[in-house]
């Protein structure tokens, strides 16, 4: 059974920077998508960041430019570096992940491509 377990979360002043980790287990890594998503109180879940096993990764265009998803397979972690952090960027960060097979596709880039989720680490930039 898949598990993932994500650290990392807190508090910090906007223009700051946090270092999102996920630890992954059950399963052989290679082979799978993962990605970071985040949910905002009252608004809906929404990708932040994903990567292939061939390192390939997109982002969403909120954090472009400021946050840098990594990946690695002999650690089975997958990272997320969050730099120049926003108000907006406040909300719950997940992890996830799914089997894609290990080819060059891009991962997919909407939270219902994805079968296994972490339980979620707070993320809260203050002004």
């Amino acid at each position: 059974q898949v598990q993932l377990v994500e650290s990392g979360g807190g508090s910090v002043q906007a223009g700051g920077s946090l270092r999102l980790s996920c630890a992954v287990s059950g399963y052989t890594y290679s082979g799978y998508c993962m990605g970071w998503f985040r949910q905002a109180p009252g608004k809906e879940r929404e990708g932040v960041a994903t990567i292939n096993s061939r390192d390939s990764a997109q982002y969403g265009n909120s954090v472009k430019g400021r946050f840098t998803i990594s990946r690695d397979d002999a650690k089975n972690m997958v990272a997320l570096q969050m730099n120049s952090l926003k108000p907006e960027d406040t909300g719950m960060y997940y992890c996830a992940a799914y089997f894609s097979g290990g080819g060059p596709r891009l991962c997919g880039a909407w939270s219902y491509d994805y079968k296994s989720w972490g339980q979620g680490t707070q993320v809260t930039v203050s002004s």
